[in-house]
């Protein structure tokens, strides 16, 4: 596995392609207490300044415990393709009507009562301390270099693989 430290502008490409790659990603809020409070959560988008943008209840625990300490993880996981991507930020929650215009996807009615639903919120997150890791060439070829290198009893150097901080 080699390392690649992107920043700006690569940094944001990074994180705009796992994050919206993965599309769903674990949620952590109350960083300083174990266990740590741990949700599932939806991307709504990640725009081309790198933030990360999700739909949320004002009424959930996870608004309260934001309110309190914005102090967020996300974890992102793409199994398929061996990409993970770890995002430590501060999220901001939005309740004008403008962001939830902007924001709002038609599959937030699953949870909510349209875009009017006074419960509605926008939550953005701010990236501050980002870490990626990726193959080069995909699930598919990392198997096969594993699998003959099992097979021969060689090692393998893992060099398809990539990671690295992505700093904005």
């Amino acid at each position: 596995m080699s390392t690649e430290n992107l920043s700006r502008n690569d940094a944001v490409k990074k994180i705009k392609e796992l994050s919206e790659k993965a599309k769903f990603c674990m949620f952590c809020t109350e960083l300083e207490k174990l266990p740590i409070n741990t949700r599932p959560m939806s991307l709504q988008e990640t725009d081309d300044e790198g933030n990360l943008w999700f739909i949320s209840s004002d009424a959930s625990n996870k608004n309260f415990q934001i309110k309190d300490d914005n102090r967020v993880q996300l974890i992102f996981m793409n199994n398929s393709d061996s990409e993970y991507l770890s995002v430590f930020g501060e999220a901001n929650i939005y309740k004008d009507r403008a962001t939830i215009e902007d924001k709002w996807s038609s599959m937030a009615n699953a949870w909510f009562d349209g875009k009017d639903d006074p419960n509605v919120s926008i939550i953005r997150v701010t990236p501050k301390d980002t870490y990626y890791w990726d193959t080069k060439a995909g699930k598919l070829v990392s198997l096969i270099t594993f699998a003959a290198a099992a097979i021969t009893g060689n090692k393998t150097d893992n060099s398809d693989g990539i990671e690295g901080k992505a700093e904005i």
